[in-house]
């Protein structure tokens, strides 16, 4: 086993959600893979991951984002389609499952990065459906009619794609121009009403993202979610390794983004969000306070 240890903020969701993304996609790669914080030292928590075989478990997932085709997936006999932003769509075949009801614009279709050995990795948490799953959607961009999930996906590679490679040391600190994304890094966002003026509207001023937080935390919510309290808060958990030093099964790490209680160490954190536009489009995340 490989195990490596990377830093991270645990007040900043998208990098926790990342951490998550970092296990879901070394587990997809390797069949392997376990994980946990480790905030030993108070002033800079860290998150621990190991998986099968004799290379880095973040290095592996960044070479392969690195090289991965982006592509949207598409029901069978479907219209909807990513080919207008540059990005190919490909049809499941009739009868194949697919993970939420029918889309009805390509704004939701899911994003499924491919690499030449036939891995695949699906992002499609923006489609949940709560009606149908009792899970909430934790989809922060605007409009359902609007920029794809698949298009943001693309963009966020693009952005970093030379950097991300020699990345693996300190991943979420690497940061690119970046007009839209899926809002999980809180360092890019702003409310123009509460910061006295609205970046966009200055032509020498440039927004940086992060975008490989991004992306991982898109990853990282394929198979949980934080624990909604209402649109505009979430709670979210992590939990640490013991006095063994021993990492945990994905599983834990999932129930506890979702602020489930487990028999571990662990911190509670509730995200405040707010409309940086108008209200029941986009949300951003303005504040996080830990819980007792």
């Amino acid at each position: 086993m490989a195990r490596v240890s990377i830093p991270v903020d645990l007040f900043n969701p998208g990098q926790v959600f990342a951490c998550i993304g970092l296990i879901e996609a070394a587990e997809q790669l390797t069949s392997e893979a376990r994980g946990a914080f480790d905030w030993s030292d108070a002033g800079a928590p860290r998150f621990d991951i190991e998986c099968a075989g004799d290379e880095s478990p973040v290095a592996m997932v960044l070479r392969f984002l690195a090289d991965a085709d982006i592509g949207s997936l598409a029901p069978a006999g479907t219209t909807q389609s990513t080919a207008k932003w540059n990005i190919p769509t490909i049809p499941l075949l009739d009868g194949a499952p697919y993970p939420f009801p029918l889309p009805d614009t390509p704004a939701t279709l899911p994003a499924i990065l491919s690499s030449v050995d036939g891995t695949r990795i699906v992002i499609d948490h923006w489609g949940e459906a709560v009606a149908h799953t009792g899970r909430d959607a934790v989809k922060f961009w605007a409009g359902a009619g609007g920029y794809p999930g698949a298009a943001l996906t693309k963009d966020a590679i693009d952005l970093v794609r030379g950097q991300i490679a020699t990345a693996d040391a300190d991943p979420f600190s690497i940061s690119a121009p970046q007009s839209g994304s899926f809002r999980f890094d809180w360092r890019r966002d702003y409310i123009p009403i509460d910061a006295g003026f609205s970046p966009n509207k200055h032509s020498a001023l440039t927004m940086l993202g992060y975008p490989l937080v991004e992306l991982l935390a898109a990853i990282g919510l394929s198979n949980a979610r934080p624990k909604r309290i209402d649109r505009l808060a979430y709670r979210y958990a992590a939990i640490a390794v013991g006095e063994d030093r021993e990492l945990l099964d994905p599983s834990f790490l999932r129930a506890a983004l979702g602020a489930s209680e487990l028999p571990f160490p662990r911190r509670v954190f509730k995200m405040e969000l707010g409309w940086p536009g108008q209200e029941g489009q986009a949300r951003c995340i303005t504040n996080v306070i830990e819980e007792p």
